[in-house]
């Protein structure tokens, strides 16, 4: 019965708040002389950091704390969500959307000299859209707004792996390695010689010389076989 009762004292405060706001946008068009300006139309931030809005509006030195009444909420394409609210000078944060609970704080010195600083914090990339501020005070009435654009963050939950520098090699390797290396030269040389014998085989023949030589020593025997045959002839 309380959170029913809690719930819809919440939506009949917002309700008031939406209509307040419109009374407020609805004369701005009589005071003319009541502007609020935005020294910064647009904004960039990055997920998960924080941002400031600022708004500037006239103000008197002698005017009442509580004559001062502001509604600022978010804007987008799915939903309206109130921001932040000040009531005859207080803050009212019961008002406030579940989404920037805790999130949104405001400079109240600056806010005393007609400048409303909201810090928005923890954003997120459902906090894009555009900012609208009414203001309303002794001195008239107005609104601004502006625009944010909230980025994703990008994704580290993946470290990167270090690289791993080669390590240097043990001297039993080194041996190893020149052992083979000297393995593979000899069976290269072998390779080399069994080729050039199978391209380059020796010649069976005689040079010139041998042969003369071959020759003149078959003359020699022929000869003496000739003179033993005379000789034998004689007898």
């Amino acid at each position: 019965m309380r959170r029913l009762f809690t719930s819809v004292s919440s939506h009949r405060e917002k309700m008031i708040c939406r209509i307040l706001l419109l009374i407020i946008l609805t004369s701005c068009v009589c005071a003319a002389t009541f502007v609020v300006n935005v020294p910064q139309s647009s904004y960039q931030a990055e997920e998960k950091h924080s941002i400031t809005l600022e708004w500037t509006f006239p103000t008197k030195p002698d005017s009442s704390w509580s004559s001062l009444y502001i509604f600022c909420e978010l804007i987008t394409d799915q939903t309206v969500s109130f921001l932040y609210r000040v009531y005859e000078g207080a803050e009212v944060s019961e008002s406030q959307d579940e989404e920037f609970a805790g999130r949104v704080q405001s400079d109240k010195d600056a806010l005393r000299e007609g400048r409303l600083r909201l810090n928005v914090s923890r954003l997120r990339t459902e906090d894009s859209g555009l900012y609208l501020c009414a203001v309303k005070n002794d001195y008239g009435s107005g609104s601004g707004r502006c625009r944010l654009s909230v980025n994703a963050a990008a994704d580290l939950s993946q470290p990167q792996r270090p690289t791993e520098s080669p390590q240097p090699d043990r001297p039993g390797w080194i041996i190893l390695y020149a052992v083979m290396g000297l393995i593979g030269g000899v069976a290269v040389v072998q390779l080399i010689k069994l080729v050039l014998r199978h391209c380059f085989p020796k010649s069976t023949s005689l040079d010139s010389s041998s042969l003369i030589l071959k020759i003149e020593s078959e003359k020699k025997k022929k000869r003496l076989h000739y003179q033993w045959l005379l000789q034998l002839n004689n007898f």
